[in-house]
């Protein structure tokens, strides 16, 4: 049988294999020498065929006239038949099955031996349908087998040096057949070790994906469904922590995580389900329970709030109450420490100012529980007002208003705060002051004459403030009937809405307004259109008050 891609090199023996037939003694066939390239060998009775050497890796292809296995082909060509691939009396010169290599069982050199004709027609078919296998570079014919220099690591066994490597080294010394039945015989000892470390290494790949996988089936349980991590106890310590108007139970959860109140935002969700807590700034402790945090901020014995546009001086008097402290002592606490309360730099300066932390103590709950200090609380307000301001960037703003300091716009926010007694009218009574304060105002002539100013200066707080001619006789730095301009500062407490609306007016001709009721209030150009307004708010309270 003819063997297409095979080489001199060593290849895997089977023992069913025609194309060595039977082995012989020990399974031994010497080869006999091969004649040199380019010498071509005839034999008598054997018609010769012309062929192409690149259709055979060693020696010339000839026909199979004379051959005595030619007449056991079942379908062979004989005498007069016509070959299907178009050569009379035999197969194509590319294609003959029983083309004949010198390495061959039917070449006249090779020892003569009779192999079952079954089991050569067998592998004479199977020669036919195997496609020709190219030849490696420099002659080295392309192999079937993997090369033993390019396996994986698995091939670095310490027992490869042992015993097996020496009968692999003795067997490179032998002929062919028998150097080719060792390497057999030794590969298959490497491949049991093979084995074992391959099963060792996968048995060790699974215990880790499957404890890999215990842990995240564990960690996916205890964030879904196991309890939150939480501390235990009251904590201890103290910290404040803001809460902003708005701020959702998982938005405040997450605040008193940061500030380390809590030991996680579900340990305070958990704990604050169905409860009503407010916004404002609290005084609480370190590493608190999230029940205990819970219960803090929910104790309105704890807590102080204060309302939008309520003055200093009402701020100070909650405060003594609330700590249950004589009257006065707040104020005084405040007039002695205001250096140490936290005030910005540009809060202070006038010496027409009645009180330096109006306006800042901003309007929101605070912490005063039991033992609380005035000075604590005042902290926590100028702090507050200090970090919405910020926020704001009053100084950068104040510029674009026209005003001189961002202690002015706060000033404006205070009388848009007292004077609008709706947050809808915010924004036009906002307008209605800075329209008043321009230099060519030819309807106030430069005075804002709000009713406010005067009640802030005479500390007191009522809607018959007097008439018009008396109020312009009132001397006060904040008497805005008397003094052209804003006030020397704040004249109450305002809170963000007034802020905001005093930093973007809504842009109008107006002059003059008046709340004729709670939904209604009329804004005019000229002082003529203000007095009809004026009739109609006092028909409007005589009907309320009769």
């Amino acid at each position: 049988m003819t063997e297409y891609g095979r080489g001199s090199g060593s290849q895997p023996w089977h023992p069913e294999d025609p194309l060595y037939g039977d082995r012989g003694y020990d399974g031994q066939q010497y080869a006999q020498p091969q004649p040199p390239y380019g010498q071509q060998q005839h034999y008598p009775e054997q018609q010769q065929y012309g062929w192409d050497p690149s259709h055979t890796a060693g020696g010339q292809y000839a026909g199979n006239a004379g051959d005595p296995y030619a007449a056991q082909h079942t379908g062979g060509y004989g005498d007069g038949q016509q070959d299907p691939y178009g050569a009379p009396g035999g197969y194509p010169q590319a294609e003959h099955p029983q083309a004949q290599h010198p390495q061959s069982p039917q070449h006249p050199q090779a020892q003569q031996q009779t192999p079952y004709v079954g089991e050569q027609r067998q592998g004479q078919h199977e020669q036919l349908r195997q496609p020709q296998a190219p030849a490696g570079p420099a002659g080295d014919e392309w192999r079937t087998e993997p090369d033993e220099e390019k396996l994986s690591f698995f091939d670095d066994d310490p027992a490869d040096h042992g015993p097996d490597a020496e009968d692999d080294a003795e067997a490179a010394d032998e002929p062919r057949g028998r150097g080719r039945e060792r390497r057999g015989k030794g590969k298959g000892k490497k491949n049991k070790r093979r084995s074992g470390t391959a099963c060792l290494l996968v048995a060790v790949v699974l215990v880790g994906v499957v404890g890999g996988g215990g842990y995240l089936a564990y960690d996916y349980w205890q964030s879904h469904f196991g309890p939150a991590p939480d501390y235990e106890g009251e904590g201890d310590g103290q910290v404040q922590v803001e809460i902003p108007k708005g701020s959702s139970l998982t938005q405040m959860g997450q605040a008193l995580e940061k500030a380390g109140v809590v030991k996680s935002v579900g340990a305070f969700t958990e704990a604050a389900a169905k409860k009503s807590i407010q916004p404002g700034t609290y005084t609480l402790r370190k590493e608190m329970s999230g029940a205990a945090a819970v219960a803090m901020m929910t104790d309105s014995g704890n807590f102080l709030t204060l309302r939008e546009g309520i003055r200093a001086a009402d701020v100070y008097a909650a405060i003594d109450k609330k700590l249950e402290l004589k009257a006065g002592t707040t104020k005084e606490v405040a007039k002695s420490q205001v250096k140490n309360l936290g005030l910005p730099d540009w809060a202070g300066g006038d010496p027409n100012l009645k009180d330096p932390l109006e306006g800042f103590l901003f309007p929101s709950q605070y912490s005063a529980g039991k033992g609380t200090k005035p000075e604590d609380i005042l902290r926590q307000m100028v702090a507050r007002a200090k970090k919405n301001y910020d926020e704001q960037d009053l100084a950068g703003k104040a510029k674009d208003l026209g005003l001189k300091s961002p202690l002015q716009v706060i000033t404006v926010a205070s009388l848009v705060q007292v004077e609008g007694k709706y947050k809808h009218d915010f924004d036009k009574i906002s307008r209605v002051i800075y329209n008043r304060l321009k230099p060519d105002n030819k309807e106030t002539y430069g005075l804002l004459d709000f009713d406010s100013t005067v009640n802030y200066a005479r500390s007191q707080s009522t809607l018959d403030t007097g008439a018009v001619s008396d109020l312009r006789k009132f001397k006060d730095p904040y008497n805005t009937y008397n003094v052209k301009g804003l006030p020397p500062g704040p004249i109450s407490n305002p809170g963000m809405d007034a802020l905001k609306s005093a930093l973007e007016p809504t842009p109008g001709p107006w002059y003059y307004f008046v709340s004729v009721n709670e939904n209604e209030t009329l804004f005019a150009v000229t002082n003529e259109e203000h007095n009809k307004n004026r009739q109609r708010y006092e028909q409007e309270h005589k009907k309320a008050g009769s």
